[in-house]
C-alpha cells in the first residue's frame, strides 16, 4: 500500500514558530556551565592547592626563588589539567544534545523540507525512511514494513517491527513489536513512515534520560576525600608545633629572629606537601600507562577506585556482544550445520539454497542486522556461484504484519518468464505459508525449540515460484516450500570469558544487565562463565520490589534481563547501598546515567555513543572487555604503591622533623638548617612520586580480593609501620650525633655525620619498602630505572656537598674519611635492619 503524500499538508510556517516558541527547541535543556573563573576558583580552594602554595611562598621568603618557581609552576600546570578534565566532564549533556538532534524532514505549508532536528515542533508530520534517525517522539499515521532500531534507549540489538496508530492506544515505553510509536534517537533500519510529533525536547523518552543524567552529581572518590582530610590534619599540627617551636626557641634563647628561622625550618619539615604530589603525579602515570595499552581515562582519581571495585555491572549489548549479528546454525532436511564447527572448507551444496533465499528475501543494502548477517554469510561461502543474483530484479516486497510475521521479496530474472519468491520471517509465520501438515509442524517446532535454547534467534526460510503475469494481493496467494531454519547470535566477544574469570580470581562479582530477554541472558552467561546462571531478575520484577528486598536479592542475582534505564540508574544505587564499589559499563545512551551514578563508569569508545563516553570515568578505545582486567591492575598496583610511597614519607620526615625539634628543646647546636631540608626534599619527592610509582607490583595482585570499601589508605597500621621505621632512623642519626659531639669533633663534623647517616638511612627506607614481602636482596632483581636514577643522583649530590668546597662551606660540612663514611654506612644499615629480619620472619 502506498501512501499519497501531495493530500497531507502538515503544519504552516506560522503555526510552527508559535510552537517553536511555546514549547521552546527540540534538544536538551543545557546545564548551566560553570566559567573558566569558577572553575579556578573551585580548584584553587583545594586543600592540597593550597599547601602547595604555602610551601611555594615558604620557599621565596627563604630567599629560594628557583625552588618556588618549581613548586608553583607544578601547582598551575597541575590546576590547567584539573579544569581541562572539568571543562570535559561538562560536556556529557552537549553530547547528548548533539545525538538528539538530527536532520528530519517534515511537512511544512504542504511541502517537504529538510530541517535541522532542533526546529522540529510538536503536531508536525515528519517522513522517515530506512537509514533515518528519528528526530522526536511521534505515532505513525502511515507505514510500509517499517523497523527500528531502539538499542540506545533499551538495549535491544535486535530492531523491533512497527505498525499504524490504531487512533486509541495509548503511548507506551520503546522496546517491543507491533507499536505504533517511533522514539527520539531511534534509527530506522527497514521501511518508511509518516509520523506525527507527539513530544520534543526533554519530553521524549531520551530527553527523560538526559534529565536523569543532569541530575546525578559525580562524587569525590574515597581516596581524594581522604587525602584531603590528611592533608588538613598534618598541616594543622605541623603549623602549630612551628609555633611552638618559634616560642620555646624565644624564650629559651632570647632571639627570636633564629627562633623564627628554626620554625620555618620545622615547617618545611613537617608540612606534607608530597601527600597531594604523589597521589597527583601516580594517578597522572597510570592514567599515561592505561593509555599506551588502549584505556582512557577521563578522571584519572577512577583508576584507583577502579582497583577497589567490588561489582562489575556489565551491559550485554555492544559490551559481551559484538553488537552485531551472525548465523550460527543451518537446519534443513537433510542437514544441520553448526557454522562455528565449520573450520574449513566451502558450504556443503544441500545448503546453498537455505542462504539463497535468505538474501533474496532481505533488501539489496540492508541496515538490519539480521539481513546484514545474511549478506555476510553469502559473501563469505556464495560469491563464486550461481546462487547470488545481483542482476535480478526486485518486482514487489510483501511487509511483515502483526497477523503473519513474515516478508516476501518476488524477484524476476533478466529474460525469466516466471517470477520467484524467497520468505523468511518467524517460523510459525513460514509453516502457515507452506501449509504445513501437523506432524511436520511438531518436528520443526523441536527444531526450533532446540535452537531457541542456546539462545538463538530462529528463522524459517521458503521459496516459491509463480507463473501468472498479476501478482496477488496477499503472501498466502503463493505456493512456498519450505526451505530450513536459520539461528541467528550475536557473537561474543572472545576475551569476555577470560576476562570475567579473572574478575573472579581478584574477587569482583560480575552482573550481567541487558534489555534482552531472559532466556538468551542465561544463554550468554553460560557462554561467559558467569555465576550462577540459576537465578534471574527481570526489569518488572525488579520494579515491583521496594528497596529492601532489592538490596537482599542483589547479594545473590547477577543476571538481569528486560531492564529499562532507569532500572539500571536504581541497580547501581541499591548496590552502593549495599556498601559495594560499582564499577559499570555500557555503549548506549541509555546507559549514561547508571555510568555517571556508579563509582567508575566504564564506556566503550569504538561502538559507544558519545554520551556514554562523556558520562563515564574510563572508555576502553578498542571496546576489549579485558582492557577492564588491565584497568584493575593497574588501579590495585597504584593503591599499593601510594601505601609504600605515603609510609616512606612518614618515616623519612620522622627523623627530619626530630633533628630539627630535639636540638631547640635540648639546646643542642642546630643540626639541619634551610639549605639541608631543601636537599632532603630533593631526594625524598623523586623516591616517592617517581621511583614507587615505576615499581612493578607484586606478583599476587590479581588473586586477592579487593579492599574493604570502609578501607583508609591511610591507616593506623600504615602511620604505625612509617613511625616506627622513622623513629628507629632518628635513633640512630641522633646517636651517632651525640657520639660525634660527645668525642668533641665539633659542631660542623658532627652535623656532617648524622647528615650523611641520615641520606644513607634514606636511601634504606626506599629499599626496604618496595616490597613488604621480599627483601631488600629479593627486590634487587627487579628492575626499576627510576629508582637507580634517584640513588645515584642522590649519591652524586652527597659527594659534592661533602668534597666541593663552596657546596661544604654553604652546607657547613666538614670533610669525611672512609672510616666516616663506613660508620654512616653501617649505621644506615642499622637503622632499617630489624624491618629486613621482620619480613623474613614473616615469609618463613
Amino acid at each position: 500500500m502506498s501512501l499519497d503524500l501531495s493530500k497531507l499538508t502538515g503544519l504552516t510556517t506560522s503555526e510552527a514558530a508559535q510552537r517553536l516558541q511555546t514549547d521552546g527547541f527540540n534538544e536538551l535543556p543545557s546545564q548551566r556551565q560553570r566559567g573558566l573563573l569558577t572553575l579556578a576558583w573551585n580548584v584553587a580552594r583545594e586543600p592540597m592547592f593550597l599547601l602547595l602554595l604555602a610551601c611555594g611562598g615558604v620557599y621565596l621568603l627563604l630567599g629560594e626563588p628557583g625552588e618556588a618557581a618549581m613548586l608553583l609552576g607544578f601547582v598551575f600546570v597541575v590546576m590547567g589539567i584539573t579544569l581541562y578534565q572539568e571543562r570535559k566532564t561538562e560536556r556529557a549533556m552537549e553530547a547528548l544534545r548533539d545525538l538528539s538532534s538530527p536532520r528530519a524532514l517534515v511537512l511544512r505549508d504542504g511541502q517537504q523540507r529538510r530541517i535541522p532536528g532542533r526546529e522540529v515542533v510538536r503536531d508536525d508530520v515528519i517522513i522517515v525512511a530506512e537509514g533515518d534517525r528519528v528526530p522526536a517522539d511521534a505515532v505513525l499515521s502511515w507505514c510500509s514494513n517499517c523497523s527500528a532500531d531502539e538499542s540506545l534507549l533499551t538495549g535491544e540489538s535486535v530492531p523491533v517491527r512497527k505498525t499504524v496508530w490504531d487512533g486509541v492506544q495509548q503511548q507506551e515505553r520503546p522496546g517491543g513489536d507491533d507499536l505504533p510509536f517511533i522514539f527520539s534517537g531511534s534509527l530506522v533500519v527497514q521501511g518508511q513512515g509518516v509520523a506525527k510529533v507527539l513530544r520534543t525536547g526533554s519530553r521524549t523518552e531520551m530527553g527523560k534520560i538526559g534529565v536523569a543524567l543532569q541530575s546525578i552529581e559525580a562524587e569525590d572518590t574515597l581516596l581524594q576525600r581522604e587525602v584531603d582530610s590528611l592533608v588538613r590534619k598534618l598541616a594543622i599540627f605541623g603549623i602549630g608545633l612551628c609555633a611552638l617551636v618559634i616560642v620555646i626557641y624565644g624564650v629559651t634563647r632570647h632571639d627570636w629572629l633564629n627562633g623564627l628561622l628554626a620554625g620555618i625550618t620545622l615547617a618545611m619539615a613537617m608540612l606534607p606537601e608530597e601527600f597531594p604530589v604523589v597521589l597527583t603525579i601516580f594517578l597522572a602515570l597510570g592514567a599515561w600507562r592505561l593509555s599506551k595499552q588502549q584505556v582512557l581515562t577521563r578522571r584519572v582519581a577512577a583508576i584507583e577506585t577502579l582497583g577497589a571495585a567490588t561489582v562489575l555491572c556489565v551491559d550485554k549489548t555492544g559490551t559481551l556482544t559484538m553488537n552485531r549479528m551472525a548465523i550460527r546454525h543451518l537446519v534443513t532436511a537433510t542437514r544441520t550445520l553448526d557454522l562455528e564447527q565449520l573450520t574449513a572448507g566451502p558450504l556443503p551444496e544441500d545448503l546453498h539454497e537455505l542462504v539463497e533465499f535468505g538474501i533474496l528475501a532481505s533488501q539489496r543494502n540492508p541496515f538490519d542486522p539480521m539481513e546484514r548477517a545474511f549478506l555476510q554469510l553469502g559473501q563469505d561461502f556464495l560469491s563464486n556461484t550461481e546462487h547470488l543474483h545481483g542482476d535480478w530484479e526486485l518486482v514487489r516486497e510483501y511487509p511483515l504484519s502483526p497477523e503473519l510475521l513474515a516478508l516476501s521479496h518476488v524477484w524476476k530474472s533478466p529474460g525469466g518468464s516466471e517470477y520467484v519468491v524467497a520468505s523468511k520471517g518467524a517460523p510459525e509465520a513460514i509453516a502457515d505459508l507452506c501449509h504445513m501438515e501437523s506432524d511436520q509442524q511438531a518436528q520443526m517446532a523441536s527444531q526450533v525449540n532446540a535452537l531457541a535454547d542456546t539462545g538463538l534467534r530462529v528463522l524459517g526460510v521458503a521459496r516459491g515460484v509463480f507463473r501468472h503475469s498479476d501478482l496477488p494481493g496477499d503472501q498466502h496467494d503463493f505456493v512456498f516450500e519450505f526451505l530450513g531454519l536459520v539461528g541467528l547470535a550475536e557473537p561474543l566477544r572472545p576475551t569476555v570469558a577470560p576476562a570475567v574469570q579473572e574478575c573472579y580470581s581478584a574477587g569482583m562479582r560480575v552482573l550481567m544487565i541487558t534489555g534482552d530477554h531472559a532466556a538468551t541472558a542465561q544463554s550468554i552467561a553460560r557462554q561467559i562463565g558467569l555465576t550462577p546462571v540459576d537465578q534471574i531478575m527481570t526489569g518488572p520484577e525488579l520494579e515491583a520490589m521496594d528497596e529492601t528486598t532489592l538490596r537482599e536479592r542483589l547479594r545473590t542475582v547477577s543476571i538481569f534481563a528486560r531492564m529499562v534505564p532507569e532500572q539500571k540508574l536504581r541497580l547501581v544505587q541499591a548496590l552502593k547501598a549495599n556498601g559495594e564499589i560499582v564499577a559499570m559499563t555500557g555503549d548506549g545512551v541509555n546507559d549514561a546515567p547508571a555510568l555517571k551514578a556508579a563509582h567508575i563508569g566504564i564506556a566503550m569508545g569504538g561502538r559507544g555513543t558519545d554520551v556514554a563516553r562523556e558520562a563515564s570515568s574510563i572508555v576502553l578505545l578498542d571496546d576489549d572487555f579485558s582492557s577492564i582486567v588491565r584497568a584493575v591492575r593497574m588501579g590495585r598496583r597504584i593503591y599499593d604503591h601510594l601505601r609504600k610511597a605515603m609510609t616512606y614519607i612518614v618515616a623519612s620526615h620522622v627523623p627530619i622533623a626530630g633533628m630539627t625539634l630535639l636540638p631547640v628543646i635540648f639546646r643542642w647546636p642546630s643540626v639541619l638548617l634551610p639549605v639541608h631540608i631543601l636537599f632532603l626534599e630533593l631526594l625524598i619527592d623523586p623516591a616517592c612520586s617517581v621511583a614507587f610509582e615505576a615499581e612493578p607490583e607484586e606478583p599476587d595482585i590479581m588473586q586477592r580480593p579487593p579492599r574493604p570499601p570502609n578501607e583508609k589508605l591511610f591507616d593506623g597500621w600504615l602511620f604505625g609501620l612509617g613511625l616506627v621505621q622513622g623513629t628507629s632512623v632518628l635513633v640512630i642519626v641522633l646517636t651517632v650525633f651525640l657520639v660525634a659531639l660527645y668525642r668533641n669533633l665539633g659542631e660542623d663534623d658532627a652535623r656532617t655525620l648524622a647528615f650523611t647517616t641520615l641520606i644513607l638511612a634514606n636511601l634504606g627506607l626506599i629499599l626496604v619498602n618496595r616490597s613488604w614481602s621480599r627483601t631488600v636482596l629479593d627486590t634487587l632483581r627487579t628492575p626499576n630505572n627510576a629508582l637507580w636514577g634517584v640513588v645515584l643522583g642522590c649519591v652524586i649530590f652527597l659527594t659534592c656537598v661533602l668534597y666541593v668546597p663552596f657546596a661544604r662551606r654553604l652546607f657547613h660540612f666538614s670533610t669525611l674519611h672512609i672510616n666516616d663514611l663506613l660508620i654512616c654506612l653501617g649505621s644506615g644499615i642499622l637503622s632499617i635492619l630489624w624491618f629486613e629480619l621482620v619480613k623474613r620472619f614473616r615469609k618463613h
